[in-house]
């Protein structure tokens, strides 16, 4: 059995606000094995990319735990943090806001590797170029700037520039959500490939449903910074029982224009972050909510073998 290489244990961050704290990652708990992939999707606003910055030292937590090859690194000192920095990375969903216009490509790739010190220039130059072949772009591209290349070119910079330090874990942040369909499938495909080949474990960070399924071992669903469901991708697309992701699901395009596919429309209004009041926050939107459902706090239960879900109505018709 895999061995967790990232274990998150109730992971909160509150930002403050006028109106009172505003929740936008509330009790996360996973774990991802080693050389695998966690799909996070929800819609927008749900907590995702904070999720993502929390656990990389971006964005300091408010509570909670985040281990890292089964150490505590919820609070590390300047000295430790940098060593971290090596080993987790982060891809950026805008491949060109992400890059220094005033900077080629070589410049950019090798700039992690100045910083970090200790090697000398011929190395790093070598390096370049290595990690250029790695992620398919031309050596002849070397000087060339940002403006210059389409936005597939500039994710696999992106993509260099994330391996340049030979990273075991890396978030990858709707990498492929400002790319062409085609351009998707050639990114994703890298990915896939350089997982197989460097060991890499990524937290996959999405609203695209379609591309989740196609990379993730496991999917965590996330619905205003909480998780409503989390299962393998395989199990998900045949069962899933939280009313949200049943919504998610219903709107992913079907390729079989012959089969009549029915879309689930969710009505009313999204419950505040700030501050929010004990009970389901899907309940104003849910189909199924009862009077409980906005009283009470559901509890995440195992509703098959590695199948869980945080839903009064799931536990009621599952007699958990």
């Amino acid at each position: 059995m895999s061995t967790a290489l990232l274990e998150v244990k109730k992971l909160k961050k509150f930002f403050p606000t006028p109106a009172g704290p505003l929740h936008a990652v509330d009790n996360v708990s996973f774990a991802i094995p080693k050389g695998e992939t966690l799909g996070v999707v929800g819609e927008s606003g749900c907590g995702k990319s904070t999720l993502g910055r929390v656990v990389l030292h971006l964005l300091e937590n408010t509570g909670g735990k985040i281990f890292f090859e089964g150490d505590d690194i919820t609070k590390v000192k300047k000295n430790k943090l940098r060593e971290l920095r090596k080993q987790m990375q982060i891809i950026f969903q805008d491949p060109y806001a992400s890059l220094d216009p005033r900077k080629t490509i070589s410049q950019t790739i090798a700039e992690p590797l100045i910083i970090n010190g200790g090697i000398e220039k011929s190395a790093i130059e070598e390096r370049v170029l290595e990690l250029m072949d790695t992620v398919g772009l031309a050596r002849r591209l070397v000087n060339t700037y940002p403006h210059e290349l389409d936005g597939g070119r500039r994710q696999r910079i992106g993509i260099a520039r994330a391996l340049a330090l030979t990273p075991k874990f890396i978030v990858c942040d709707e990498p492929v959500s400002a790319l062409d369909v085609s351009i998707q499938a050639q990114i994703l495909n890298l990915m896939q490939d350089l997982q197989d080949e460097l060991g890499l474990t990524y937290m996959f960070i999405t609203h695209d449903l379609s591309v989740v399924r196609y990379i993730s071992h496991k999917i965590m669903v996330m619905y205003l910074g909480q998780v409503v469901e989390m299962t393998t991708s395989k199990e998900l697309f045949q069962n899933r029982w939280h009313p949200y992701t049943q919504a998610l699901l219903s709107a992913v395009p079907q390729i079989d224009i012959h089969k009549k596919k029915e879309r689930i429309l969710l009505r009313g209004e999204l419950t505040s972050p700030i501050n929010p009041k004990p009970g389901c926050r899907f309940a104003a939107r849910c189909p199924h909510a009862k009077p409980l459902c906005s009283d009470k706090n559901p509890e995440f239960i195992e509703v098959s073998c590695g199948h869980f879900v945080a839903c009064h109505y799931v536990k009621e018709i599952n007699n958990l």
